[in-house]
């Protein structure tokens, strides 16, 4: 009985050996598959604006709109072709006290309220010309005009050196303060300065037209 045990021991090895190399020929003839679905894919995923990595980082609140604006492609010569203008309406006079302090703040209990002062006419000179403009660049940030600022624009007076004015140029409108430089033996050279280094100024060619749609008169800004 022990040979007849040996034997049939061997002979399970060999079967067993036998099955093995045919599961490995058998997998070795399949063919490699690559799944469809599923894992990482080249490019895929979001693609950026940017054309780059980008990272995350956090910013100021006060700096979001700011940060948003200068990400966002803008043309080289900032200039817009449309612009919303709104008129200013006839409204009831609204006068609000215009206190005098005096340097001495020791009587703070007494009321030197002397005058009062209407908005309408201290903002405005002539509403039939004047008119609001949102402000959506930062071409002028360095003159205290900020991203959506509304600015008050006069049509009814004459632009000097240094004004800050709404030209039009080729049918395309800008916001830039105006320069006047005298040149001798030579007509006054013009062209149009942007207050802030990340905006190019603004160069007339020769007999190239500007026409200047209005003065800026006023900033209006909320604070809160």
């Amino acid at each position: 009985m022990c040979w007849q045990s040996f034997y049939l021991h061997g002979f399970l090895l060999i079967l067993k050996k036998l099955q093995i190399q045919d599961i490995k020929m058998k997998v070795e003839d399949c063919p490699l598959i690559e799944h469809q679905h599923g894992g990482k894919r080249k490019n895929a995923g979001r693609k950026t604006h940017y054309q780059e990595k980008t990272v995350v980082m956090r910013v100021p609140e006060s700096k979001v709109l700011e940060i948003k604006a200068w990400l966002k492609p803008k043309p080289e010569d900032d200039l817009s072709q449309k612009i919303e203008l709104q008129a200013i309406r006839n409204r009831t006079a609204l006068n609000i006290p215009y206190p005098s302090i005096p340097d001495d703040y020791s009587s703070t209990d007494q009321d030197y309220t002397e005058d009062f002062i209407d908005l309408n006419e201290y903002l405005v000179h002539n509403p039939l010309t004047t008119f609001v403009l949102r402000v959506n660049s930062l071409s002028m940030k360095n003159a205290g005009i900020d991203l959506d600022d509304q600015i008050l624009i006069d049509r009814s007076l004459t632009a000097g050196h240094g004004d800050i004015v709404l030209a039009l140029i080729h049918n395309e409108f800008t916001v830039k303060r105006l320069i006047k430089e005298k040149q001798q033996r030579a007509q006054t050279k013009i062209w149009l300065k942007a207050e802030n280094p990340d905006y190019p100024d603004i160069y007339l060619r020769d007999e190239e037209p500007l026409i200047i749609w209005g003065v800026v008169t006023c900033i209006l800004k909320k604070l809160r």
